[in-house]
């Protein structure tokens, strides 16, 4: 697997499971790369260079709108403007 997309939902315990145990789960699991497109705060956040240990060692958060390089193998750029549609 190369890479985990992730899109927040509205629940009670989104904080927790999707912006703290994900990450480190992901990262754990040797998951290169993990995408997390948080609704609520939107932004996405790329997170990178996974370690069993503490899950990422890398992240980069953008607002909607930025454009991200996602790395190879993948090495192509995500155009985040669309996203602020989706927008509650």
């Amino acid at each position: 697997m190369l890479l985990v997309l992730e899109v927040t939902s509205h629940d009670s315990d989104t904080d927790r499971r999707d912006r703290q145990e994900k990450p480190v789960a992901y990262g754990a699991a040797g998951i290169p790369l993990y995408l997390l497109i948080d609704r609520e705060a939107c932004t996405v956040t790329q997170y990178g260079d996974p370690d069993p240990g503490v899950g990422y060692r890398s992240s980069r958060k953008e607002p909607f709108g930025a454009k991200l390089l996602l790395p190879e193998p993948l090495g192509i750029e995500l155009d985040t403007e669309k996203l602020k549609q989706y927008v509650d």
